[in-house]
């Protein structure tokens, strides 16, 4: 049940919605907190997510103070394409907070949404933890993110016409050669300028005093074709060659064994791991 809503002014002007669920330590959670429908929701499951994934996570919470917001469609229905950076990610994320007057807070977030948490914890001294899931506090995928994104927004400005279709309509989960590029320009640049924007970040130097917890899947790997810039984004690699390293400098890190990128990303792997995490902050 949604106990109240709100609407926070971004960065750029524009107005994100949030939802806030429950009583206790506020926690930040950019997911989408209504189940996707239709035929969105079909050609999600055909690719192993769930399209209800953030009602997931928001009542797995239950006992915190679960402040939901779909961050990545916000995005998406108003690109940045030349604006969406680090720091103005980060300073979303404080105005979500100060929106609903949680003034300390965890913040929880997966893939780029991870890394934005990152940058958000390098910027505040207001979090009482961190929690990023596929994506690796060390030795992150930068350089190999931009390539992928960049290839993107040039099938983006091509147009559907040379963006092959082949197999649309049947395509496995993992089958990127025969994904079709349906985002506009707009919304492609937007992280094309995300990743260009951290091609100079030193992950190893970013020292962090707040408590963090990372995880991924063992089978977090994906092999990307030439059209999408012949590059391999090896999320896992850096969780078992860093695993000690990152528990040195203070990290909780769990290896979540035979999943991927998709597998690893749901309530049913998260939950187990986030939520002893953060009850062990209070």
């Amino acid at each position: 049940m949604v106990e109240t809503t709100a609407n926070a002014k971004l960065e750029d002007g524009s107005v994100l919605e949030i939802e806030v669920h429950g009583e206790g330590p506020a926690v930040l959670l950019p997911v989408n907190p209504r189940p996707i429908e239709g035929e969105q929701a079909e050609s999600m499951r055909q690719w192993g997510a769930d399209p209800a994934l953030g009602r997931s996570l928001i009542s797995g919470l239950a006992g915190f103070r679960v402040v939901a917001f779909d961050y990545e469609g916000h995005v998406m229905a108003h690109p940045r394409p030349d604006s969406l950076t680090p720091a103005a990610v980060a300073a979303d994320f404080l105005a979500v907070a100060d929106t609903v007057g949680a003034r300390r807070f965890a913040y929880y977030g997966y893939s780029w949404l991870a890394l934005a948490g990152l940058q958000l914890a390098l910027r505040t001294d207001r979090l009482d933890g961190l929690a990023m899931g596929g994506f690796p506090p060390l030795d992150g995928p930068y350089a190999e993110m931009l390539a992928v994104t960049r290839a993107t927004h040039e099938m983006a400005v091509a147009g559907p016409a040379e963006t092959p279709t082949a197999g649309s309509s049947e395509s496995q989960p993992g089958d990127w050669d025969s994904v079709e590029v349906t985002m506009s320009t707009g919304q492609t640049r937007q992280f094309v300028t995300l990743y260009e924007a951290l091609q100079d970040f030193d992950d190893h130097a970013a020292r962090l005093a707040c408590p963090r917890l990372c995880f991924a899947g063992s089978a977090d790997r994906i092999e990307y074709g030439e059209r999408w810039g012949g590059v391999t984004v090896d999320i896992a690699g850096p969780f078992e060659t860093r695993r000690a390293e990152l528990a040195e400098r203070g990290w909780t890190v769990e290896v979540l064994d035979g999943l991927d990128h998709m597998t690893a990303m749901q309530a049913t792997a998260v939950l187990p791991v986030l939520r002893p995490w953060l009850t062990g902050l209070r």
